[in-house]
């Protein structure tokens, strides 16, 4: 299965699992963060995408509390979830250094964008 270009949600979801396990609330906020604050999930996007990365074998369920009579299920990634934040990043970050070729030989130029 390829996960070539994941939406950024998805990514930002992987990523926030990138370093421990996390609950919901807790990768909606590292989210967030994760994007300067230019992309906010919301609890049914984000549910909805952990069934389906848990369904792909992308996170599982790590462990469960409960506080304030609430359960609390933590996710975190596994080595096949790993491998594709792995390389999603590095296809984005190839991406975002061709652009600034580009950018930068637009600049040198002297050219206007349109």
């Amino acid at each position: 299965m390829t996960h070539s270009s994941l939406q950024t949600s998805t990514y930002l979801i992987l990523a926030a699992l990138a370093d421990q396990p996390r609950h919901g609330y807790a990768i909606m906020r590292d989210a967030t963060e994760l994007s300067g604050g230019a992309v906010k999930i919301r609890a049914g996007t984000l549910y909805a995408a952990l069934d389906r990365l848990t369904n792909e074998g992308l996170v599982v369920v790590d462990h469960e509390e409960v506080i304030e009579s609430r359960l609390r299920r933590y996710y975190r990634l596994t080595a096949t979830g790993v491998a594709v934040l792995t390389e999603e990043t590095a296809a984005r970050a190839a991406m975002a250094r061709a652009t600034g070729r580009r950018l930068r030989g637009l600049n040198a130029h002297g050219a206007q964008a349109r």
